[in-house]
């Protein structure tokens, strides 16, 4: 960064994802999870660096040339619902268009196919055919969500991630947005969705991810964190609770700055549990990444 400044925006990250399986990778904003899905499609600024692996479908994603990454990745082997689908979309050409030349990019698609196809790959996204003739600065947001989402799942790549792909849709256009990608991991391939929206989480994950500082800090089952025995980690415990329909109460204080991080855990200046040990960073074991791990019997009775 400017002034030879450094900034840890994602720290050991690691985990695995199977074919037909959905990872849900929660935590506030800011927290590294956009950093991480832009890591694995060799997506990052120029002065970003990477260390360690992340393979693919047989690849080394963050050891591959651009070469590599633009023929036979992206859109082939990692699909992208992006967060600020506005700005992936080409402002000079239609959905219609773009659809069309996605189609015939990963799929082969003959001309004479390509209407049929193309409405085909709108309604895989609730997208609505009468706005296929759009521009994309005349989609609402929603709707732009949406012609994204449709050209992520032309490839049907064996990953496809999804970066808040909720954005900017009502209760029933989540619900079926979600159930969509749950049919990508369900028909054999894997899905890794970045979201906020625990509800959505809970709706279609198998497992799921809590970020917190650039840093994994729980690694869960889903139907066990979201019911019993539920989560481990007391900012995991927090997000929960904030949910309207548990205690509605937020999680107090605000998260870091990833360029000032505290010393040893960085929740602890938010965790009501903070003990001296809580100096030294815990590492992530067994799913869990804390000194001072919610209870058993706690979660029991919470």
């Amino acid at each position: 960064m400017r002034g030879g400044r450094h900034v840890a925006a994602v720290t050991d990250a690691s985990f695995d994802l199977a074919a037909g399986e959905c990872l849900a990778l929660v935590g506030e904003s800011g927290c590294g999870k956009s950093v991480l899905a832009s890591a694995l499609l060799g997506l990052l600024p120029g002065n970003a660096e990477t260390a360690g692996s992340a393979v693919v479908d047989g690849i080394d994603v963050l050891a591959a040339d651009e070469r590599t990454l633009a023929r036979t990745v992206r859109g082939r082997r990692i699909g992208l619902v992006p967060q600020s689908p506005a700005a992936h979309l080409t402002p000079v050409r239609t959905v219609r268009a773009q659809l069309e030349e996605t189609l015939r990019a990963l799929t082969g698609t003959r001309r004479k196919e390509l209407p049929a196809a193309t409405e085909a790959a709108a309604a895989r996204a609730a997208f609505p055919p009468g706005h296929l003739d759009a521009y994309p600065h005349e989609l609402s947001g929603g709707l732009a969500q949406r012609a994204a989402t449709a050209m992520a799942l032309i490839g049907d790549a064996p990953l496809l991630l999804a970066d808040e792909p909720t954005t900017g849709l009502d209760r029933d256009l989540v619900d079926r947005t979600v159930d969509e990608l749950r049919r990508h991991a369900d028909d054999g391939r894997a899905l890794l969705m970045i979201t906020h929206d625990l509800a959505a989480a809970e709706r279609i994950a198998d497992r799921v991810a809590v970020m917190y500082a650039g840093r994994i800090v729980e690694l869960a089952d889903a139907p066990a964190l979201f019911g019993r025995p539920g989560p481990r980690h007391p900012y995991t415990r927090g997000l929960l609770d904030a949910l309207p329909e548990r205690d509605f109460t937020p999680v107090p204080g605000l998260p870091p700055a990833l360029d000032a991080l505290p010393a040893g855990c960085a929740f602890a200046p938010r965790c009501p549990r903070t003990t001296g040990a809580c100096g030294t960073t815990p590492l992530l074991t067994a799913g869990l990444a804390c000194h001072h791990p919610v209870t058993l019997v706690e979660r029991r009775h919470a």
